[in-house]
């Protein structure tokens, strides 16, 4: 018979301690602090998430039918729909930021190795935001439209293990090229952007920086023509071009030349013209690049279908922060435990099995492997591969 921890204590085990509490000290998490710690506010936040609680009431009435097994799960003070609302609004959202680069680390040199859907050396990232919606007159400091509150989700994606590596919570009135401004540049790595990025002084940084990026072009953009490749249309290529911008500013913002590939899609027959400072691949590659860009958008709609990050526990910009940022570090955290675990089953069947069998007293790789056909569902929402196991 097992006489170990319970899974939901195996699972924030993962957490490394010594992190988290610089992570806390860094931004003072503990000032005036005599009960309620950082750490039983993370174990209540990622308990929501992993069970998809509804609202504060929700989680506290829940953890307390719980309470004979919270100690043992690693909660330390009696949970209070109070006491985690106040935490939530006033404890430096930065905290569970930097929590989550410490996963995101941890993550990427367990998915170091793993394939992808382009055959490359080098790191190849996908780009891209999403909007989050908020009521306005809940959230008025999130103005968006004239009736419409939102916040915007800037997310670059490691398409190895599908990891975040960037990822910056804006107001929905940001445009996203404004993003590219904070976005960190590694020197040989791929990054795969639509349309919306196309700003030529911006993307003259990844020249400088020795990178590469391939974007989708602008149907109105002026150019010549300097040289031509051969192309095998029965692929779908079209032509291969080295260019250089003709417009007086846009020449100015990005005087080298760039490389131009049109591309028909056989299948769906979809028509693309894309932009590139990479000359030493082929096109053919080129267009792979761009098309793994799609694992961003499942990205953003695997978290929406199966983490809380649609409906908030708290009003203010520190609290819609707070539950974003905890939701990615139980996002990372199943990335971990399927890797570490060697659990081959989809992400979100996972989700579903935690949530069943949190505060089971049973190995953690036994509860991920057992059939669990009654797990409820989490909404209606769709299964999407995301890790590659």
């Amino acid at each position: 018979m097992y006489d170990g921890q319970i899974v939901f204590a195996q699972l924030m085990a993962l957490i490394p301690r010594r992190p988290f509490n610089a992570c806390v000290r860094r931004y003072h998490g503990q000032r005036r602090v005599r009960r309620f710690s950082c750490r039983d506010q993370f174990l209540c936040m990622a308990f929501a998430q992993l069970t998809y609680r509804e609202s504060l009431r929700d989680i506290q009435t829940c953890l307390r039918a719980m309470e004979s097994k919270l100690y043992h799960a690693g909660f330390r003070s009696r949970v209070s729909r109070s006491t985690l609302a106040d935490a939530n609004e006033q404890r430096d959202w930065r905290i569970w930021a930097d929590l989550a680069a410490v996963l995101i680390a941890h993550a990427r040199k367990l998915h170091a190795a793993d394939a992808t859907s382009v055959a490359l050396d080098q790191a190849v990232y996908a780009f891209d935001s999403t909007t989050i919606d908020l009521c306005l007159a809940l959230f008025p400091w999130a103005s968006f439209r004239r009736r419409k509150g939102a916040v915007k989700l800037h997310t670059l994606i490691d398409l190895r293990g599908n990891i975040p590596c960037f990822i910056r919570i804006t107001h929905g009135k940001v445009h996203d090229v404004k993003a590219l401004d904070h976005l960190p540049i590694e020197p040989g790595a791929y990054y795969a952007m639509d349309r919306g990025y196309v700003d030529f002084a911006r993307l003259h940084r990844f020249e400088q920086a020795k990178a590469f990026f391939v974007i989708r072009a602008k149907r109105n953009m002026d150019f010549t023509r300097h040289a031509s490749r051969q192309v095998a249309k029965a692929t779908g290529l079209r032509c291969d071009q080295t260019i250089g911008l003709a417009g007086a500013k846009s020449a100015k913002d990005y005087p080298d030349r760039l490389r131009r590939i049109r591309y028909t899609d056989p299948a769906s027959g979809k028509r693309l013209v894309l932009l590139t400072n990479c000359f030493s691949l082929d096109a053919l590659t080129i267009t792979r690049v761009y098309k793994a860009r799609w694992q961003v958008e499942l990205f953003f709609k695997w978290i929406k279908q199966n983490l809380r990050i649609k409906a908030f526990y708290g009003t203010s910009a520190n609290a819609v922060k707070t539950q974003v940022w905890i939701a990615v570090c139980v996002y990372v955290l199943v990335a971990i435990v399927a890797k570490e675990q060697g659990i081959a089953r989809n992400p979100s069947e996972i989700l579903r099995i935690l949530g069943v069998m949190l505060f089971e007293k049973v190995p953690l790789d036994q509860a991920l492997t057992a059939s669990h056909g009654n797990a409820p569902e989490r909404g209606d929402r769709n299964q999407l591969t995301l890790f590659d196991f």
